[in-house]
């Protein structure tokens, strides 16, 4: 009968430490590579500056030519007359001039 006992309680404490190990892989697969490309994005958000060459999220390729905190004017080709206010978060990757 004490051995019963004690094997129950055995077999709670190794399901807490499944549950444990279990939620902490989740951290490292899930949570951790989420925090990085977020802040990753932010200090790309952060160095863009005038005159940047950018790719937007839907393929197009431009350079700002205007900034406010979290809208930017992009001009697209050679055509001067094709600029076009966006946010931010639709940038997707920086190339800095003479780079």
């Amino acid at each position: 009968m004490l051995s019963a006992l004690s094997s129950g309680n055995m077999g709670i404490g190794f399901w807490i430490i499944y549950i444990v190990v279990i939620f902490g892989f989740m951290y490292f697969i899930a949570i951790r590579p989420q925090k990085k490309e977020k802040k990753k994005q932010q200090e790309m958000f952060s160095s863009i500056a005038i005159g940047d060459s950018i790719l937007t999220s839907s393929g197009f390729y431009g350079v700002i030519i205007d900034m406010t905190d979290d809208t930017v004017i992009v001009e697209f080709g050679n055509n001067k007359n094709c600029r076009i206010p966006m946010q931010k978060t639709a940038i997707v990757q920086v190339e800095k001039p003479g780079v």
